[in-house]
């Protein structure tokens, strides 16, 4: 693919991956832009919330030795934390703009998210009963939501990389304990972090995914006035269609980018809005 092929991949990949997060299906809605809360409608909606944040702050990896699929670039050796997630794939996309000139709200805000993730914070007192033991855990806001998703969604026979990371992060807080021991602390931590710290974090969280969206779409602005035009009338009903850039010739490219326009089309799901800083000043 070439740099305007991958940048239309990336850029919707990332809206639709927002879409799945933040919405009004997913959340209780309001209309309210000054600060405020979002609140999960069901607690099977947070668990699903959770399962999707943790896809996205995934690596996108090649499979079987096989090229990372898209066009998609490894990141590399030295990699900051959240290199390891599909932020990575949206700064490379706006790094040399293609589809627009300013991509500088855009960058802005993927890494005021970059570096809320990769910041530290001591839950006290956490009490992993299980095994007898309370204990302050320190962890970055990107490992622990990462393994509260893998928790999440698969069972004990395939979390042995988040067992390690228990461990680790037990040994850390100075408490050593045997692999056993930590399968079974792997729900008390859940317990603990998934049904009250990233509670408390998810508005937070999605107003960083909504603030992605709206600075994809605010970007993507004026190719869509570009692109976008009508071609006649049927029954009432405008037909259009979009001037796609000579540059896109793969098709899945093109598909996306048809994609990419109609959700210009349409806006972002969820409007701007600002969380109270009452949930953002713990942890």
């Amino acid at each position: 693919m070439n740099d305007v092929e991958r940048e239309v991949v990336i850029l919707n990949s990332a809206w639709e991956m927002i879409n799945g997060m933040v919405n009004w299906a997913m959340f209780v809605k309001h209309d309210i832009t000054e600060p405020t809360n979002m609140m999960f409608e069901t607690s099977a909606h947070r668990q699903l919330f959770i399962i999707l944040l943790a896809d996205f702050l995934s690596e996108v990896q090649a499979f079987k030795g096989k090229e990372i699929p898209l066009g998609l670039t490894a990141p590399p050796r030295n990699a900051r934390p959240s290199d390891l997630t599909f932020l990575f794939h949206l700064r490379q996309g706006i790094a040399n703009p293609m589809l627009g000139k300013d991509t500088s709200a855009l960058a802005k805000v993927v890494e005021e998210f970059s570096t809320w993730l990769e910041g530290e914070f001591v839950a006290k007192g956490v009490n992993l009963s299980s095994i007898d033991l309370i204990v302050d855990i320190e962890v970055s806001r990107l490992r622990y939501l990462k393994m509260c998703g893998d928790i999440a969604k698969h069972n004990l026979a395939r979390l042995a990389t988040n067992v390690k990371h228990l461990q680790r992060l037990l040994a850390r807080a100075g408490h050593e304990v045997s692999e056993q021991n930590a399968y079974i602390a792997v729900e008390g931590f859940f317990d603990w972090f998934h049904d009250d710290i990233f509670i408390y974090h998810s508005s937070q969280i999605a107003e960083f995914l909504n603030n992605i969206r709206w600075a994809i779409f605010d970007y993507l602005g004026p190719e869509f006035s570009r692109s976008h035009h009508f071609t006649g009338e049927i029954s009432g009903l405008a037909l259009y269609n979009y001037r796609i850039p000579d540059a896109i010739e793969q098709p899945i490219a093109h598909a996306m980018y048809w994609d990419l326009m109609n959700r210009c089309r349409v806006g972002p799901w969820v409007h701007r809005f600002v969380v109270s800083d009452s949930f953002k000043s713990l942890y």
